[in-house]
């Protein structure tokens, strides 16, 4: 079984890389195989082994089997910039032809019940002067999966994501809300009145509600997420 999906958020630092690894994690609880990746990331750190990004490390945690760093993240970039411009900067070549041929051979060398590739920012983040992020689960015909940071905004972000998702032809297989400011979720019934809403505007299923966590990790995370809409046979399966 190979259930591979694209990750994107509403913006920067939506919860992308909690919610991805967090999903990643509730995988693994199930005794499944898995595989993050995140192909481009700017914002890493030069160590002896070489540049890396703490989201692809976080990804790379909760792959198993486990993978060589970079299979997770084979393109790494230092300043903490959007990514089409720390590659100019670092006279790198992104393009979709050749990050979805890296992606399609990991794809095909190394499958896994479940596949996450994470993009970067939002679903219009630019790759290049004339491609997009969004051009990635579209070269590879992928299902979407929209992690949406709940905060004031997020109604009109979120909808507007999932728009553009359909508009590019693709499906959003589910969205996972993460509490990004904590002061938003404060006043419990207004805070229920807006999940409520995205619940009911978003055509896909709700995966879960992760809340502001004092411990931001992926092992507290996945206790709020569902993969019953992502591996329904998988979940049924792993079921006592």
């Amino acid at each position: 079984m190979n259930n591979s999906y694209f990750v994107t958020g509403t913006d920067t630092d939506a919860g992308k890389t909690l919610a991805t690894s967090a999903l990643l994690c509730a995988a693994r609880q199930r005794q499944l195989t898995t595989l993050g990746l995140k192909p481009i990331a700017s914002g890493s750190e030069a160590t002896p082994s070489g540049l890396r990004n703490h989201d692809a490390l976080a990804l790379q945690a909760q792959s198993f089997p486990p993978v060589e760093y970079p299979t997770i993240n084979p393109w790494a970039f230092a300043p903490a910039i959007a990514p089409h411009l720390a590659a100019l900067e670092a006279g790198a070549v992104l393009n979709v032809a050749s990050v979805t041929q890296a992606l399609s051979e990991t794809l095909t060398s190394t499958p896994r019940d479940l596949t996450l590739i994470e993009g970067a920012g939002g679903w219009r983040v630019p790759l290049n002067e004339a491609e997009d992020f969004s051009d990635l689960p579209r070269a590879l015909g992928l299902p979407v999966i929209l992690v949406v940071g709940l905060k004031l905004g997020c109604l009109n972000h979120a909808r507007l994501t999932a728009e553009a998702i359909a508009a590019d032809g693709l499906t959003l297989a589910g969205w996972v809300g993460s509490v990004v400011d904590s002061a938003f979720a404060d006043d419990s019934p207004r805070f229920a009145a807006n999940v409520a809403l995205l619940k009911r505007d978003l055509p896909a299923p709700c995966l879960g509600i992760i809340p502001h966590l004092a411990t931001a990790d992926a092992a507290t995370a996945q206790c709020y997420l569902s993969l019953e809409a992502l591996l329904p046979l998988a979940t049924q399966e792993a079921t006592p």
